[in-house]
């Protein structure tokens, strides 16, 4: 992957004064825009694309807080911690357009999200004790937004489906254009009737094995302030 140095990405928490239903995301351009054509791989821009057109989404993850809910300081430590390791622009540049791709979650027209994370990805620690921890404290704030579901498997939930493996499922207007994507070191991303029948599945007992929005939210905060 060919990188060329970018000017430094600003990101600004919502304010802790402000509600959720008032907060406001600082203005980006779009994610997928030609700036980043050249930079990364047309899979990781076509993510973008459908994050930004897709009706609902739905996301289960087990290792990692959801990308969409990431701080930067979070994404910047998984980053610097692939192999082969990146250059800092490199890192720079993918911690970017995560960032970017967040504008999806705020304006007038949020995607509604419904997360379902487990408790490893609570307790990953990435980037040090400080760095988790507001991580932890971010995810509560935005679970208070109204368009967003989160919530948590906890430890000791027993197996489930597709333990392991992390799921993103964007619904279109027409469910037939659905598209689903599986944790792979490849973007591909899934569009045949049956195997989205099966996703659809998966998610519903996946969210019937995880705790409700305000144990979830309970369970977060006990757990960034063990940290």
């Amino acid at each position: 992957m060919r990188v060329r140095p970018s000017t430094p990405m600003t990101w600004v928490r919502p304010p802790e004064s402000a509600s959720p239903q008032a907060a406001t995301h600082p203005s980006a351009s779009s994610p997928y825009t030609w700036e980043y054509r050249e930079i990364l791989p047309a899979g990781a821009l076509d993510l973008a694309e459908l994050e930004h057109h897709t009706q609902t989404m739905r996301i289960v993850s087990v290792v990692h807080i959801p990308g969409l809910l990431q701080t930067p300081e979070h994404a910047r430590a998984l980053f610097r911690d692939v192999v082969p390791p990146l250059s800092p622009p490199e890192v720079e540049h993918l911690v970017s357009h995560r960032i970017k791709r967040q504008a999806v979650l705020f304006g007038e027209h949020p995607i509604p999200l419904s997360a379902v994370v487990h408790e490893t990805a609570l307790r990953m620690g990435f980037g040090g004790p400080e760095v988790a921890r507001d991580q932890l404290e971010y995810l509560m704030t935005m679970s208070e937004y109204p368009h967003i579901d989160l919530r948590v498997i906890p430890f000791g939930t027993g197996s489930y489906p597709s333990s392991g493996a992390g799921i993103v499922y964007f619904a279109a207007e027409v469910a037939r254009l659905d598209r689903v994507q599986v944790d792979g070191d490849r973007f591909e991303f899934i569009d045949t009737e049956p195997q989205l029948i099966k996703y659809r599945a998966v998610w519903d007992r996946l969210e019937a094995s995880a705790l409700k929005p305000d144990a979830s939210r309970d369970l977060i905060r006990r757990t960034a302030q063990s940290m």
